[in-house]
C-alpha cells in the first residue's frame, strides 16, 4: 500500500508513475489526499472536544470537594453534550479512515523510474540473454508427449484424482522433480539464505500483508469455514513471518528460502499456451524473500537476479531477462525482472522466475520496520523471486535434453537423481 506522506509530497510523480502502468490516478488520489485533510480536521476537532471533556471533569471533581454541588451539576450538562459529540466525531473519524483505506488498496505500487510505460508483454524490455537456442533432432517431441512415453507425469491422472491442472509424476519424473527441489534449496543456502518450511495455508491478514488480497482474491483457493486461502507462493508465509516487526538495523537485510507447493486457481486460462507443465493449479517452487534496508535493496535486487541467472547456468539452460513494463507488472510491484527459458520443442519462451522489489508496498501492510540509527523507526524494503518455478523448468530440461537416445539429465541434478538418463 502506498504511503499517505509520498502521496501528499509527491502527488504528481504518483500520477505519472502509476500512469506507465495505463492508470490515470488523478482523480483517486485527490479523493485520497481529500479525505485525508478530512481525517486529520476531524481529529484535531476531537481532540478539542476531549481535551474540552476533561478539563471541565477536572473542575467538576474539584467543586464536589469544594460543595458546590450546584455548581458542579450545572457543568455535568455540558459533558454530556461534549461526550455526545466526541462519539459523532469518532464515528465520522471511523467512516473516512474506512473509504480512506478501500481508496488506498485499490492503487498499485508506483513504477520505479526504470520501468517503462507499457499495456503488456509485447512492451516488455529485453536487458539481457545467455546461451543458444538448441536444435533438436528430426522426431522431436514437446514434454506433454514425453512425459506420456517415458511415463514420468501422468495429466489423466491427476484429472481422476483432484481435476484439470492437478498432475501426478510418477517413477523417474518424481525423482528429477525432487532432486530440482533440493538442488535449487542446497544452492540458495550456499549463497546465504536461511530455509523455512512454513505453512501452506494463511490468514486473510497474511493475504493482506503482501498484497494478495483483495487484489487477488479471485485467483485463490479459499476455505470459507475457516477463512484460510492455499498459498500461491511461498512469499506470503515468509514474508509475513516478519509482519507487525521492529527489526534491528544490524539484522538486515533478513535472506530466507523455502519450497512450497503453490495453488492458484487460474481463471480463464485456456489454449495450447497451458497445455501440459505450462500452466497448472498446483506446481512446486523454491522462493528466496529478502527483508532490506532501502538504501540496500536496488543492489540485493540485482544480486537476486544474478543468482537465479547462475541456477539456469548451471542447468545449461538458455534464457532471457525481460525488465517489465509498467502494465505487465504485479499489483504490489515497484521493479520485476522475469526469466524466460527457451523451450526447442515448442518453439518459445517459457516463464521460469520473476525477481521483484516491493520497497514499502508491502512493508506498509505488514507494519515490517527496522529501528534506525536515529532511534526511529522506518520501513523495511521487502524483494522476492523464484529461484525456481519447476513446471517449465522442467518442461525446458525434457525438450531441451532430449535425443534419439532418450532424454539427458543435467549433470549438476545427477548427484540427486543417481540417474544420468531418463529412456
Amino acid at each position: 500500500m502506498l504511503e499517505l506522506s509520498y502521496l501528499r509530497q509527491n502527488t504528481e510523480a504518483a500520477i505519472a508513475g502509476l500512469a506507465k502502468r495505463r492508470i490515470d490516478a488523478e482523480t483517486t488520489i485527490a479523493d485520497i489526499l481529500k479525505l485525508d485533510e478530512q481525517r486529520r480536521q476531524t481529529q484535531v476537532e476531537l481532540d478539542e472536544v476531549l481535551s474540552q471533556s476533561n478539563s471541565i471533569s477536572k473542575e467538576i471533581g474539584i467543586l464536589f470537594k469544594s460543595g458546590k454541588a450546584a455548581e458542579a451539576n450545572e457543568l455535568k450538562s455540558q459533558t454530556t453534550e461534549l461526550k455526545e459529540k466526541s462519539k459523532e466525531l469518532q464515528q465520522a473519524q471511523e467512516q473516512i479512515q474506512h473509504a480512506l483505506d478501500q481508496l488506498l488498496v485499490s492503487l498499485p505500487n508506483v513504477p520505479n523510474a526504470l520501468v517503462v510505460e507499457g499495456g503488456g508483454a509485447d512492451d516488455n524490455v529485453e536487458v539481457a540473454s545467455w546461451g543458444e537456442k538448441s536444435k533438436l533432432y528430426d522426431g522431436a517431441k514437446p514434454h506433454w508427449e514425453l512425459t506420456d512415453q517415458h511415463k514420468l507425469i501422468s495429466f489423466d491422472l491427476g484429472v481422476k484424482i483432484t481435476g484439470a491442472g492437478f498432475p501426478v509424476y510418477t517413477g523417474k519424473g518424481a525423482r528429477i522433480q525432487r532432486a530440482l527441489i533440493n538442488f535449487f534449496l542446497e544452492e540458495n543456502t550456499k549463497a546465504g539464505y536461511e530455509e523455512y518450511i512454513p505453512p501452506h495455508f494463511v490468514n486473510a491478514a497474511s493475504g493482506y500483508g503482501t498484497g494478495q488480497l483483495p487484489d487477488k482474491e479471485g485467483q485463490m483457493y479459499h476455505m470459507q469455514d475457516d477463512d484460510l486461502y492455499a498459498i500461491p507462493t511461498a512469499e506470503v508465509p515468509i514474508t509475513n513471518i516478519f509482519r507487525d516487526e521492529i527489526l534491528d538495523r544490524d539484522s538486515l537485510p533478513i535472506r530466507c528460502t523455502a519450497y512450497t507447493p503453490c495453488f492458484r486457481r487460474e481463471a480463464g486460462s485456456y489454449g495450447k499456451d497451458v497445455r501440459g507443465l505450462n500452466r497448472l493449479h498446483q506446481f512446486d517452487k523454491v522462493e528466496v524473500v529478502n527483508i532490506s534496508h532501502p538504501d540496500d535493496s536496488y543492489k540485493i535486487l540485482d544480486e537476486m537476479v544474478e543468482h537465479v541467472a547462475g541456477l539456469l547456468q548451471k542447468l545449461g539452460l538458455t534464457y532471457r531477462i525481460l525488465r517489465l513494463c509498467g502494465g505487465d507488472m504485479g499489483f504490489t510491484s515497484a521493479l520485476t525482472y522475469d526469466f524466460e527459458v527457451w523451450s526447442a520443442a515448442q518453439e518459445r519462451w517459457l516463464e521460469v522466475s520473476s525477481v521483484s522489489n516491493f520497497e514499502t508496498f508491502q512493508s506498509n501492510r505488514l507494519k515490517l520496520r527496522y529501528r534506525g540509527q536515529d532511534k526511529k523507526t522506518h520501513l523495511c524494503h521487502t524483494l522476492n523471486g523464484s529461484a525456481l518455478a519447476l513446471p517449465r523448468v522442467l518442461a525446458a530440461i525434457l525438450e531441451n535434453y532430449q535425443t534419439a537416445d532418450g532424454i539427458k539429465v543435467p549433470e549438476v541434478l545427477i548427484p540427486y537423481t543417481s540417474f544420468e538418463w531418463i529412456k
